[in-house]
């Protein structure tokens, strides 16, 4: 599997740049952030990890998601995703997280939909977070590698405001 070289090595860069670090909370993706991350060069100087909490059980007991909530709408909300962000970057003691969560098939809870949603947390706080909605027809690995693509290209564009703030 090969992510977009550019784009990792940017987002490596960036954040050895800054000095910062991230960790990612992954559901629907199944830890193809992780991967990209592990690929970036010197990953071990900013990357600290992360947890593919796939089922509801384990989103509540390592991510500190509301069971309740999760069980309303299957664990797929943009709130589940702020949640899990924000846990994963307390988690790992990381400036930067990403989460997400969603579906990579159609499914009766999804409405035979396949969506995401992702967040990112920055120094404890969401500073984005999104729904991507793919045609339901899109077979299960392109959606997820969709996914992943489009959260690494927002998370460059995240990195670039505040490396223009610095």
């Amino acid at each position: 599997m090969k992510f977009q070289e550019n784009l990792l090595q940017y987002i490596s860069q960036s954040l050895l740049k800054t000095g910062e670090t991230i960790a990612v909370a992954e559901s629907v993706t199944s830890g193809l952030l992780q991967l990209a991350f592990s690929q970036m060069p010197n990953a071990s100087l900013f990357y600290n990890g992360g947890i593919t909490a796939y089922t509801l059980p384990q989103k509540v007991i390592f991510l500190d998601v509301d069971q309740k909530e999760a069980e309303e709408c299957d664990c797929v909300s943009e709130n589940i995703a702020k949640t899990m962000a924000l846990s994963v970057a307390r988690l790992f003691d990381t400036d930067w997280s990403i989460a997400t969560t969603g579906y990579c098939t159609p499914v009766r809870s999804s409405s035979y939909k396949i969506f995401s949603y992702f967040a990112f947390s920055y120094k404890g706080e969401i500073i984005l977070s999104k729904k991507l909605e793919l045609h339901p027809k899109t077979d299960a690995l392109d959606a997820q590698l969709y996914y992943t693509e489009f959260i690494l290209g927002c998370f460059k564009s995240e990195l670039n405001q505040v490396l223009i703030l610095k």
